[in-house]
């Protein structure tokens, strides 16, 4: 039996990028990272630009694979990219030839295990999920950019993933726009309980989604602090969660700690 303490356990990985050239070193990205994700926690990672964290993330939804190390999911090992692991990136996913409704149904596509009404079930429930009932018809290049990245995280939870994985999904999108997602966010992880990595720069974003930060030194990757936000904010948070003390010293602190943090203006991000 798998332990809920540990859904997630990463042991000991470390990944290094062969770059090619003839007259180039290998790039050490991560250097023997391990931690645990509980099931159904909500962990952020933070660090300098190009330090790695993107990879990590990968690594545990199989789409890189680690130098040496491994990610248990489940109690099961890593191997590459599966239904259990749901991706969602900065860039919009969505199929614009298909409504609203018809990409989220696509998250249960390719799912032999429930019936076409079942899917169609599932699909509603998402679309509810994210507020988007009365655009359930719209195709999404009629839609905004806030819409259609929920159109993708409803999309992705329709397929039931055990883990979400999440790269800076709200990079792209206005203030107001993102303040709200991030509301929307913690409020989805919270009813489904499921389990999330998410990859941002932004320290407030943060703050605001986690359960726990994880900070990372320049690459290659290392855990410099690991930060219980549960301990110090409450799990129902708003807009003017951001407004309190609790708030203010946790965002100076997380602030304070990445300003002494070694950068590469040069790298790329990784």
């Amino acid at each position: 039996m798998v332990d809920p303490s540990s859904f997630v356990d990463v042991r000991g990985v470390s990944k290094i990028f062969e770059t090619g050239g003839r007259n180039t070193e290998p790039i050490a990205v991560i250097n023997n990272v391990s931690m645990t994700l509980a099931e159904g926690e909500f962990v952020v990672y933070l660090g300098p630009s190009g330090c790695g964290k993107t990879t990590l993330m990968r690594i545990v939804g199989g789409l890189e694979t680690a130098t040496s190390g491994e990610v248990l999911l489940g109690g099961e090992r890593v191997t590459g990219p599966d239904r259990r692991k749901g991706m969602v990136f900065q860039t919009y996913t969505s199929f614009p030839w298909l409504t609203v409704s018809e990409n989220i149904q696509f998250g249960t596509k390719y799912r032999t295990d429930i019936s076409p009404k079942q899917k169609q079930e599932i699909a509603d429930h998402y679309l509810d999920l994210v507020g988007l009932n009365k655009f359930a018809d719209f195709h999404v290049n009629r839609i905004s950019g806030g819409m259609r990245q929920r159109v993708a995280i409803a999309r992705t939870l329709a397929a039931e993933p055990d883990i979400l994985l999440m790269d800076e999904p709200f990079g792209a999108l206005d203030a107001q726009t993102r303040e709200h997602l991030q509301v929307q966010m913690r409020e989805i992880s919270r009813i489904e309980n499921k389990t999330v990595i998410f990859v941002t720069h932004d320290v407030e974003e943060a703050i605001f989604l986690a359960d726990r930060i994880v900070i990372f030194s320049a690459r290659p990757a290392t855990i410099v602090e690991e930060i219980e936000v549960t301990q110090k904010l409450p799990v129902h948070r708003d807009m003017t969660t951001k407004e309190t003390e609790d708030f203010f010293h946790l965002r100076n602190h997380v602030r304070d700690t990445m300003r002494h943090l070694e950068t590469d203006d040069d790298a790329v991000d990784v």
